[in-house]
């Protein structure tokens, strides 16, 4: 019998593995990936560039101008994360499956990754910079149960104020993020803020927006994941625009060959990845428990 290596294509299942691990993707919609083809293994540093602030100044005619000298600064985007994978599908199983056994044991591979580089990415919050109140801390967080079922105040106060904060940080109107729980997502549906837009309610967009996009609220595009930061209680949801965090990942490598001592293929693959927060000022992060609601 034939084996399933026979039509094993290395360069194939990479560039599988990369199309299925984006559509499982959730916080990598919304950073940026400049530096994606950058990298070639663990240890690649990514140098990026930053120019300083550029000074205006009153003109007189007949009077000598300033020209100030450019100033720069780098960042470092450090490759330091190495995950892989590695499986083996026996010939007896292969034989007796009713669908491709190898291909729907690569798709759960790179949710597997996937799902890993999400919590990696939702671990930034705490290089978040921008400077919020009235939206919870790390100390003390923001119950948005205690109101939700007699008014919306609770929740549209946390869309106000992250507004507020993302207009005095000079963030971008387009492509402003939150990310949130599934609690959180059933509380703003409960809230009747869903499918009201003519009191500038949630709005559904175009699905190439990416996985876990729920809508638009408030200049916001909403995005549920599981993978919000928390500690059981307190969540910490990310807010800002995708210029705030740096994202590159790459499949190195994608192996196979039979299992010695065994009737059977294996696979193996390795992925690498880093992340940095290169514009603090355009994060935020809102402290948010559920309250009274079981999560």
């Amino acid at each position: 019998m034939a084996t399933m290596l026979s039509q094993f294509r290395p360069t194939l299942w990479s560039s599988k593995l990369i199309v299925d691990t984006d559509e499982a993707f959730v916080f990598a919609n919304v950073v940026n990936r400049d530096y994606q083809g950058e990298i070639t293994g663990k240890g690649n540093i990514v140098k990026i560039n930053e120019i300083g602030d550029i000074s205006v100044s009153d003109y007189t005619e007949n009077e000598d101008i300033t020209i100030s000298t450019l100033t720069g600064a780098q960042k470092e985007l450090v490759i330091d994360q190495a995950k892989y994978f590695a499986f083996n599908v026996d010939d007896v199983l292969t034989a007796q499956a009713n669908v491709n056994v190898m291909s729907a044991a690569m798709r759960k591979a790179a949710h597997a990754i996937a799902d890993t580089v999400d919590s990696h990415i939702a671990g930034k919050y705490g290089e978040a910079g921008v400077a919020t109140s009235n939206l919870g801390d790390s100390g003390t967080d923001l119950d948005v149960y205690a109101t939700h079922l007699t008014a919306t105040s609770s929740l549209l106060g946390v869309f106000t104020a992250m507004n507020r904060y993302a207009d005095e940080a000079n963030m971008p109107t387009q492509g402003r993020f939150f990310v949130i729980p599934p609690w959180l997502h059933s509380y703003i549906t409960f809230a009747g803020l869903v499918d009201n837009t003519s009191k500038g309610g949630l709005k559904l967009m175009p699905p190439s927006v990416g996985n876990g996009f729920v809508g638009q609220f408030m200049g916001f595009n909403l995005y549920v994941s599981n993978n919000v930061s928390n500690d059981g209680t307190t969540f910490r949801c990310m807010f800002g625009t995708p210029d705030a965090i740096s994202f590159a990942g790459q499949v190195t490598k994608v192996e196979s060959g039979r299992v010695e001592k065994q009737f059977g293929d294996y696979v193996k693959g390795l992925y690498v990845y880093g992340s940095k927060v290169v514009r603090p000022d355009h994060l935020g992060v809102a402290y948010l428990a559920a309250g009274g609601l079981s999560t």
